[in-house]
């Protein structure tokens, strides 16, 4: 009986995010929302607008978070790797200490990319960012067609670009 009401469980979760699907797929087709931040490292503002045509890989992350660390020399080989394609990794950082705590990451770690300080704005433009590393794949047509909740390995970025990088 227990097994049985566990079967029953399983395939109704299962049936029900099958059913999620196609709105997910939705929204992944929306446009990259329109922002114009201050960039961690010099105080400049930096425009959505400046990545019109590219393959960008916007990623929400914070100092202290530990995957968001782990992840930042992939974002800096991807930026290596295919910067001259017409793609661009934007960093947005969370951290409430200002600046200082971002640019120390951004000298450490020898970040290639642009690194803009959120407000909490482009957190809701973005549908509302609940955990970090948050990443989202914009292809050239500025629509979003891939979002990253959480750490990702490099080679599923890697996957991923080449296949709208092209």
């Amino acid at each position: 009986m227990k097994k049985y009401l566990l079967n029953k469980i399983h395939f109704s979760l299962t049936v029900f995010l099958l059913a999620l699907l196609p709105a997910f797929s939705a929204a992944a087709a929306t446009a990259m929302p329109s922002f114009s931040l201050e960039s961690a490292a010099d105080g400049k503002n930096i425009s959505s607008e400046q990545f019109k045509g590219q393959v960008v890989l916007v990623t929400f992350f914070a100092t202290w978070c530990p995957p968001c660390l782990q992840e930042i020399p992939s974002l800096i080989n991807l930026q290596d790797e295919y910067g001259k394609s017409g793609f661009s990794v934007v960093a947005i950082s969370v951290d409430q200490d200002g600046t200082k705590p971002v640019k120390k990451v951004i000298e450490k770690t020898g970040i290639n990319y642009p690194v803009l300080m959120a407000d909490t704005q482009i957190t809701r433009d973005f549908g509302g960012i609940v955990g970090i590393p948050t990443s989202f794949l914009i292809n050239r047509d500025g629509k979003i067609v891939k979002s990253y909740p959480g750490y990702v390995a490099h080679t599923v970025f890697v996957e991923d670009i080449k296949q709208i990088i092209q």
